[in-house]
């Protein structure tokens, strides 16, 4: 069996998560499988979460790194309308209320943002 590597991986410089702007997209793997992930500013704070709807396995962005609607109030699903709450990926509204999107855990610090791996998600490399 491989050995899990859980070290903090470098994602991107602080300022390219500008507050309810554009997402960083990123690569993980889901249980082995590759599989696309994201990471956005909400509220001063960087989220990430898998680019996958809770409802329909299906990715999230409209438009490359588009995944807020309109107001920047929540994540939307283009699909079916769902919407889910930045902070926690709670979906709050649409066919998959009350699930939630399947979160990767981010640090930020000195000007620089990393994500954690778990057994669930590991690096691509």
């Amino acid at each position: 069996m491989p050995e899990l590597n859980l070290e903090p991986q470098f994602l991107c410089d602080s300022d390219a998560l500008q507050e309810s702007g554009d997402a960083v997209t990123f690569d993980v793997l889901e249980w082995g499988q590759t599989a696309p992930a994201f990471a956005l500013r909400y509220e001063k704070v960087p989220v990430a979460y898998l680019n996958r709807c809770a409802h329909v396995p299906a990715e999230m962005d409209w438009q490359p790194g588009k995944f807020l609607d309109m107001d920047k109030r929540f994540i939307v699903c283009p699909i079916h309308g769902a919407l889910y709450d930045p902070p926690n990926g709670q979906c709050v509204s649409g066919p998959c209320r009350g699930a939630r999107l399947q979160a990767i855990r981010l640090v930020e610090n000195a000007g620089q943002v990393y994500w954690y791996p778990t057994e669930r998600f590991q690096p691509l490399f």
